[in-house]
């Protein structure tokens, strides 16, 4: 298995469990460096996250099978809508609160793609999951005005 990191829909447990049945929690990291945003296509928009230095973005770190990332790979439309990107974070255990670096992948959609307003459903779904993870969910809602201001 593989160190999954999520910042979306992911984040939700209810979700998660139901489409990655081998998934663990095995705890919390952050992304330095890096912005949340809506982005996506005509069929709706999505959580995404691109550079930008004044910015972090609170992730989950799962623990998943092969089996689970087949899985996630057909729901986040890889290659063609989300691709994966491997990266360095420090992870806050779960259990015992220890810190540690590990490399994880995450899923990216590409950055061509524009930013728009996503779909109500999807924003409670991703609040849900800040919920679940104790993540200050000021991080929506700056992604959210953010992305529809255009």
């Amino acid at each position: 298995g593989r160190l999954s990191l999520a910042y979306g829909s992911n984040l939700n447990v209810r979700q998660m469990k139901d489409r990655c049945p081998d998934a663990r929690i095995v705890g919390t990291a952050e992304l330095p460096g890096w912005r949340l945003m809506f982005k996506g296509s005509k069929s709706g928009n999505y959580l995404t996250i691109e550079r930008d230095e004044g910015c972090t973005v609170p992730v989950a770190v799962w623990a998943i099978s092969e089996r689970d990332e087949q899985s996630l790979d057909r729901y986040e439309g890889y290659p063609t809508f989300y691709y994966k990107k491997e990266l360095p974070v420090t992870l806050h255990e779960a259990e015992s609160g220890k810190a540690h670096p590990v490399q994880a992948f995450v899923y990216i959609m590409h950055e061509e793609r524009k930013l728009g307003r996503p779909d109500e459903s999807y924003v409670a779904r991703c609040r849900e999951g800040y919920q679940d993870f104790g993540f200050d969910t000021a991080f929506l809602d700056d992604a959210y005005e953010y992305s529809c201001r255009g």
